[in-house]
């Protein structure tokens, strides 16, 4: 975390670490890597829930200046869905965060509704097309729940995240974001009152957890629906991988690459050609393979 300069995490970090460890050091070390065609994808998937987004609500642009009105917004951002949720409504990009295994990590979940039986489901979009089985990977989905589940039995405190953050509490909020506040009904000075407010709001909403995650398959271009997936959650197994992949952040093993049998995924990373995990595996490979043949 001191090396690369952070204070927290995002749930896609460690949805890519799951992926490959290497492939995440390499994109914090090298940003500017990332291929056109894939960068054109991400557009389109930021395109594709923003246009969901606004089948609900409007948008509003307000300009921020420091780390506290940038979580100021996401605060207000929470407040205004909290009672969407508590009449059993459907909000879209709900803010999570929360701390796990030590570090902070936040996030941003696609979609929060209610089924016909009352559960409440998360639903994560992905595209462009139905994945191979070996390629599904759907970790982040049930850290999405363990954060927001946490966030709503009233496990996440201030003093933790004012912690990870270095946040000012007492700091003045912007101009622009206390005129919207104002505009949606809270009277506040400070970004320590409005944490004060959403933590409240948290504990006293009397939201459920996450019942059900379900992923939907959305196509690149059409943005129709290809297939849905339900995910079935194992708070252990989330827990050991969470445990295995915050040792490295905390600094206490090395970056491991992909074992030889998913050198399949190296053929779409951008950092192949850098890779000295790879390297070092298509050395072994070639050494088991020479191995068979005397053997033979």
């Amino acid at each position: 975390m001191e090396r690369f300069h952070l204070k927290y995490l995002y749930v896609s970090d460690l949805a890519t670490q799951n992926w490959c460890e290497l492939q995440t050091i390499y994109g914090k070390k090298h940003p500017c890597f990332l291929a056109p065609e894939k960068a054109a994808i991400l557009d389109t998937g930021a395109s594709i829930r923003l246009a969901r987004e606004l089948e609900l609500h409007d948008l509003v642009t307000i300009p921020i200046t420091t780390k506290e009105d940038t979580w100021a917004i996401r605060f207000l951002n929470i407040l205004s869905m909290i009672p969407t949720l508590q009449s059993e409504g459907c909000v879209r990009e709900f803010p999570v965060f929360g701390e796990v295994e030590g570090l902070l990590l936040v996030g941003v979940i696609d979609e929060l509704h209610y089924t016909a039986k009352r559960e409440l489901e998360l639903v994560e979009l992905r595209h462009p097309v139905l994945p191979l089985e070996a390629q599904k990977d759907y970790f982040h989905v049930s850290l999405y729940k363990c954060i927001f589940d946490a966030m709503v039995q009233g496990k996440v405190t201030p003093a933790s995240l004012i912690y990870h953050t270095k946040l000012c509490p007492e700091k003045a909020l912007g101009p622009s974001v206390l005129k919207h506040a104002q505009q949606e009904g809270f009277s506040l000075k400070s970004l320590g009152d409005l944490m004060e407010l959403v933590f409240l709001c948290l504990t006293l909403s009397d939201l459920p957890v996450i019942n059900i995650l379900k992923v939907e398959y959305i196509h690149q271009e059409t943005a129709t629906l290809l297939g849905t997936e339900l995910i079935a959650f194992d708070e252990k197994e989330v827990r050991s991988k969470v445990q295995h992949h915050m040792a490295y952040w905390m600094g206490h093993r090395d970056p491991q690459g992909v074992d030889v049998e998913e050198a399949w995924k190296c053929r779409t990373c951008d950092y192949a050609g850098i890779c000295e995990w790879r390297k070092g595996s298509e050395m072994l490979s070639s050494m088991l393979e020479s191995q068979v043949k005397k053997f033979k």
